[in-house]
């Protein structure tokens, strides 16, 4: 036995293998432009050229929204990086993942100078964004990015839009359109946003009514009064192109006689008075008379006082009014509401609307006195246009009440101004002649969130039409001609004007719609004869970006997007613009119609801790380049240092900076499928989770590279391919080895089903609790202290940890595995491949993982039961360490569980346990020893665990052995003396 001299103690240090790696405990921000140029623009290039044999299956996720009009934001960074991840993960299983990117143009002036301003201030912000996405580590093809202001682009979006024509789907007409007179120009749904808290300017308006002789003769026999209706409306405005009054046939309407007024007699719905009579400020009374709306509908007619050079005005029914507010009597103006505009085309009435391009009155508003009303705005904050028309009518006595309302109202998405309704001849596409298909096609689409299917089929189904022309200068032109004649432009299009139209497009370039002569020959189609010019509407963005999908590939019978992934408000809009356009260009029966989306994903947006939508105004707006430099989370503490003298002044606060990696893995740990908050607690556990990784692969790195102990293989692909559970003799290996295969199981699982948030919370838990907690836990020992042999068979077991471990965080934190593969020993960096561009498919199951699983169920319980008692046993300050103490397990009589009794048979449960002894026995030697230990007052500690139909009791005691100085074991024969192993490996050594 080696005698414990001063000198040999003191070497106890150098015989031991303690891990060191230079890996950092933070990403070095010197080192971080190299990493991002090889995990992006590197590796993107490197699958695109190894991966373009034809036989190479591909993956396309196509990129929409958003357009280049801003900064990014969180938004965007959910976005973007959830795609990348996506990309990453379908490389990874031997595909050339392609990106679609996009990049798209947005903006008033001539038309020239407004095209030139947005095409220079989209390029500006595309280089903005572009530079935006890299910092993110989002791969791509950057520099071929599409934009739909190229030449080639439009082009295609032209002939997609003569199908669509050729089809019989693209029509002009005339009615009421979203306007947005702050941009003026018509607007889709998709271009609205809502204001919850608008204020409105209410009114109930009294109209005097002329009574048919057949209802004086009926319902209102004896009733021989001047007669008046009431309506309630939150736009005055619309007052002017009033055509009609509805009311609802099955709805009971009743007389009101209000004294205060002149006595007047009044009709409102019965269920209304008691809020007519609130509203009025006075009491009412009502006459007993019972009337149905089928009683007044063709019955009463009134006049529009602003329109007085008109005939009668009607009364009418109308399926959608109801009492739930107002009076139960509807004013309805068919320029200004598409249900009016609905009930009043059926039945004659045409559309109106004095109101132009800006939102102002015209002299048609009030053609008697057009001084009082025109040029007025009608949707501006005063409400000038509301509080004139009101100021007319109770001069008229006309009005009875009016009051602010505040309630949800369109706004438009860019300038955040109101929205009015207002009828116009615009271009419109046909949804109605597509929606069977269109419902077919979605039906081949898998969703995710599984929701997000209806809501789409919700979307297209109540839709009819689609206003797709915009009065701006900017985009592609609508391909139509006018003809000149006397007093008017009429339209004209046909196939053969809109092929003309592209084809001279070709020639000269899309601004020359603009910039060429109006009288220039070139553009008249052949054709035609006469006097022509050529039209200044322009396509709805979401056309632009809704035949986006022609720039792809055709994939056979087949979609030609793998995944659209956008915002769920893409439901209105890209996600339908594209489905609607591909199928009105597809040919076939309806039952063979697909979408251009094999898979359609949904995120929510994003919100702050406490649930609100981000805006300025909160102050809650948080950037993505606030994640990444830590700035959100609490200030780093600074060491203080001896000696050292306080500098003078306010010291800049340092923060965690982790990076990309920071903005990537709150991403991936987010449920996308709903909305996604975003605040300091989430950000802490981000950046711990962060740490975490760091400190594993700081350890696991050293191991891999000690000086005294090289592992005994070259390529860390032989091992992982190669090695099985079973062919390790230490049943911590195999538990270690099946655990693994089951987290990279369920990882690849979730990430095949793109719920990589729960990818990412297997992969904390399994780092956390199977690594941190357990397994090395359990192994320093050995590493540290045992023999090299023992060592290398750990290497073995750790290599394929490491390995793994970087395949599973490839597609979620690709600049953390790029510096961490920098870091590994060059000898197994050569020979093995890179795991961002490894071929990775999850280790498979063990033949005894059942048995396997047994075995962790109950070390799990034992293990716990053990460190109950260890911890009673430190509040008494009697033991520190694990090591410090001795387990014995009492068994009872007849213990029928298998599993249990091969494990408590096995010989290494003192290691895996991370204790100095471990024996088993029956309850009798269990209690005798306790007994033993009372009258020797030795410290102990027992705690009983039920394990399935078993009871069994942990006793924890002081160890028998004496501590060991090198493995610091309570295993030694002697104090001050090594253990039988230790001594076996230092003369080893050679020490």
């Amino acid at each position: 036995m080696l005698t414990p001299t001063r000198f040999l103690r003191a070497s106890w240090s150098s015989t031991l293998r303690l891990p060191k790696s230079n890996f950092p405990a933070r990403p070095l921000p010197e080192a971080n432009a190299e990493y991002l140029r090889r995990c992006t623009d590197e590796l993107y290039s490197w699958q695109q050229k190894e991966r373009s044999n034809p036989k190479t299956d591909t993956f396309t996720l196509h990129d929409g929204p958003p357009y280049a009009n801003g900064p990014l934001h969180i938004g965007h960074a959910l976005n973007k990086v959830t795609k990348d991840i996506i990309c990453r993960f379908e490389l990874a299983q031997g595909k050339r993942a392609l990106q679609a990117q996009k990049n798209e143009a947005a903006a008033h002036t001539d038309p020239i100078s407004v095209r030139k301003a947005a095409r220079q201030l989209a390029t500006e912000t595309i280089e903005q964004q572009k530079k935006g996405f890299k910092e993110w580590a989002v791969m791509g093809d950057w520099d071929n990015a599409y934009k739909t202001m190229e030449k080639g682009f439009e082009i295609r979006q032209l002939e997609v839009f003569k199908k669509m024509f050729d089809r019989g789907l693209i029509y002009r007409q005339f009615k009421p359109v979203y306007w947005s007179p702050s941009s003026r120009t018509a607007l889709a749904e998709a271009e609205l946003e809502y204001d919850e808290n608008h204020k409105s300017l209410a009114a109930f308006i009294r109209f005097p009514v002329t009574v048919s002789d057949e209802l004086r003769s009926g319902a209102l026999a004896g009733i021989t009064e001047p007669l008046s209706i009431v309506i309630w409306t939150t736009t005055p405005w619309t007052l002017p192109a009033n055509k009609a009054v509805a009311v609802h046939n099955d709805m009971e309407y009743a007389l009101v006689r209000d004294a205060q007024n002149g006595d007047e007699l009044v009709l409102v719905a019965a269920s209304r008075v008691a809020h007519y009579q609130e509203m009025l400020g006075h009491d009412v009374s009502t006459l007993p008379k019972s009337l149905c709306g089928s009683d007044l509908a063709g019955h009463l007619c009134y006049e529009n006082p602003f329109q007085k050079a008109n005939e009668p005005q009607p009364v009418l029914h109308a399926d959608f009014v109801s009492d739930a507010s107002g009076t139960g009597l509807v004013h309805m103006a068919p320029g200004h509401g598409m249900d009016d505009y609905n009930v009043c085309s059926a039945m004659g009435i045409p559309a109106f609307a004095p109101v132009d391009d800006a939102g102002a009155f015209t002299k048609e508003a009030f053609p008697e006195q057009p001084e009082l009303l025109e040029g007025l705005p009608v949707s501006d904050v005063k409400r000038t246009g509301s509080r004139a028309i009101l100021g007319y009518l109770e001069g008229q006595n006309m009005l009875r009440a009016k009051h602010n309302y505040t309630h949800k109202y369109p706004i438009d998405w860019r300038t955040k101004q109101p929205v009015i309704v207002r009828a116009t001849a615009q271009w419109f596409a046909n949804v109605d002649g597509i929606k069977e298909k269109s419902m077919r096609a979605t039906e081949g689409v898998a969703f995710m969130p599984e929701t997000a299917k209806h809501r789409l089929q919700s979307f297209i189904q109540g839709r009819s039409q689609w206003c797709i022309s915009r009065q701006r200068a900017w985009g592609v032109p609508i391909p139509a001609v006018y003809k000149v004649t006397s007093d008017e432009l009429e339209a004209v299009m046909d196939s053969e004007s809109i092929q003309h139209v592209i084809d001279v497009i070709k020639e000269r370039g899309i601004d020359a719609w603009w910039t060429d002569a109006q009288d220039d020959p070139v553009w008249k189609p052949k054709h035609l004869s006469g006097s022509f010019v050529r039209g200044r509407d322009t396509m709805d963005v979401w056309f632009d970006s809704g035949t986006s999908w022609t720039l792809l590939p055709k994939n056979g019978d087949e979609p030609v997007a793998d995944a659209y992934l956008e915002g769920t408000d893409q439901h209105r809009g890209w996600f339908q613009s594209s489905l609607l356009t591909y199928v009105a260009t597809q040919d076939g029966a309806t039952a063979d119609v697909k979408a251009p989306y094999k898979t359609l994903i949904t995120h929510g947006f994003t919100l702050d801790s406490k649930g609100r939508k981000m805006s300025k105004s909160l102050g809650n707006v948080v950037s993505p380049s606030q994640i990444m430099s830590g700035e959100l989370l609490p200030p780093l503490k600074r060491k203080k240092q001896k000696g050292a003298r306080q500098e003078e002044g306010v010291k800049q606060p340092q923060y965690d900076s982790m990076g990309s990696d920071a903005l990537r893995l709150w991403a991936a740990s987010s449920d996308y499928t709903r909305d996604v908050t975003i605040g300091q607690p989430v950000l802490l556990s981000v950046n711990q989770a962060l740490h975490k990784y760091r400190v594993t692969f700081k350890w696991l790195l050293g191991i891999l590279s000690l000086p005294s102990c090289p592992p005994n293989f070259s390529s860390l692909n032989t091992v992982r391919d190669s090695v099985n559970p079973t062919d390790f003799a230490l049943l911590t290996d195999k538990l270690a080895l099946h655990r693994l295969a089951q987290v990279s199981q369920i990882v690849h699982t979730h990430y095949s089903s793109y719920e990589f948030f729960k990818g990412v919370n297997a992969i904390n838990k399994y780092v956390s609790n199977d690594l941190s907690a357990f397994y090395f836990e359990t192994l320093k020992d050995r590493v540290y202290t045992g023999s090299k042999s023992d060592c290398q068979t750990l290497q073995n077991v750790l290599a394929i940890i490491f390995y793994e471990l970087l395949h599973m965080l490839a597609p979620v934190c690709p600049l953390l595995v790029e510096e961490v593969w920098d870091y590994l020993p060059e000898t197994l960096k050569s020979e093995s491949v890179h795991p961002g561009k490894a071929v990775w498919q999850p280790l498979a199951r063990d033949a005894k993982a059942e048995e396997f699983d047994g075995y962790l169920r109950c070390i799990g319980d034992i293990g716990g039961a053990i460190n109950a008692a260890q911890e009673r046993l430190r509040i008494q300050k009697v033991m520190g360490s694990g090591l410090e103490c001795d387990v014995f397990v009492g068994l009872p009589e007849g213990v029928s569980d298998a599993t249990l009794c091969a494990l408590l048979g096995n010989k290494e449960l003192a290691g895996l346990f991370v204790v100095s002894g471990f024996e088993t026995g029956t309850m009798e030697e269990l209690e005798r020893r306790s007994q033993g230990l009372v009258e020797a007052e030795k410290w102990h500690e027992k705690e009983t665990v039920k394990l399935g139909e078993n009871e069994v009791t942990v006793l924890v005691s002081k160890p028998v052995g004496d501590k060991c100085p090198r493995c610091w074991r309570f295993v030694a024969p002697e104090p001050e003396t090594l253990c039988t192993r230790c001594e076996d490996v230092v003369k080893e050594s050679g020490v």
